[in-house]
């Protein structure tokens, strides 16, 4: 099993314009991610890919690779389909340049995962619910898990019921931390956009409706991303806070 790990990467954001290059203690966001990845001693190598040339200037400007890719992506899974044909792997891990937090034990417990069943389709990083009003926040995506961690469905709002200490023990949070079998990821990309991905935006119902697997990975906490301004300085304030993360800005401050 041979895994890299690849960042797809725009500036056209539509909350958050040129975010992925938004300063962090003297780092593009998309730079920790690169550099918290390579931490983690498990992957054979990490990629940008991306169409824009700012994030490309940026990135070779540290020293990273950089695949460039189409314009006309719709989402980041695409673009790594794209960006995997020149890479010799069997898996890859796509993760998202807005999370600056991203632990490197994280990408080791997905792998872990990926070992344990060569023969799945797809890995997904989840975390669990903290707060009630969460079930309901729109601005990330919220899945059900089976007993044997498999992910059964995806939404941004929940559909259940019961009391939220109940909901609790299956709905977990979607991560932006998902890896694929690399054939599976070029087959799975080649298909019409599924009804729930279209109307909902979340990607990950293509492989669900379509029959696939797509496992839970249980990690935590849930890290907070940077999907508007605002939550820029949440990140900076969870960096001063936390332990863990002040000892890997300091490794990485270090490259």
């Amino acid at each position: 099993m041979k895994i890299v790990a690849i960042i797809p990467a725009h500036l056209a954001s539509v909350r958050f314009p040129n975010k992925i290059l938004f300063q962090f203690h003297g780092l593009p966001m998309i730079e920790h991610v690169r550099r918290r990845a390579l931490l983690s001693g498990v992957i054979s190598d990490v990629f940008v890919a991306t169409c824009d040339d700012k994030i490309a200037e940026a990135i070779e400007g540290f020293g990273g690779k950089v695949i460039r890719t189409a314009n006309t992506h719709t989402n980041g899974t695409s673009r790594i389909a794209e960006a995997i044909i020149q890479i010799d792997c069997t898996h890859v891990i796509l993760l998202q340049g807005d999370e600056p937090l991203l632990l490197p034990r994280h990408l080791e417990a997905i792998a872990d995962s990926m070992q344990k069943d060569p023969t799945g389709n797809a890995w997904n990083a989840t975390g669990p619910i903290e707060y009630e009003e969460e079930l309901d926040r729109h601005s990330f995506v919220k899945c059900a898990v089976s007993p044997s961690n498999r992910i059964m469905y995806c939404f941004r709002r929940s559909p259940a019921y019961s009391e939220f200490k109940n909901q609790q023990k299956f709905i977990r949070k979607i991560l932006g931390l998902i890896a694929f079998e690399k054939n599976f990821l070029l087959e799975i990309t080649k298909l019409p956009a599924s009804i729930v991905e279209t109307f909902e935006f979340i990607e990950q119902m293509r492989i669900v409706e379509n029959g696939f697997k797509l496992t839970s990975v249980p990690v935590a906490p849930s890290l907070p991303s940077v999907n508007e301004p605002a939550e820029a300085e949440i990140v900076l304030n969870y960096i001063k806070n936390n332990e863990e993360q002040r000892g890997l800005l300091e490794q990485i401050m270090k490259f």
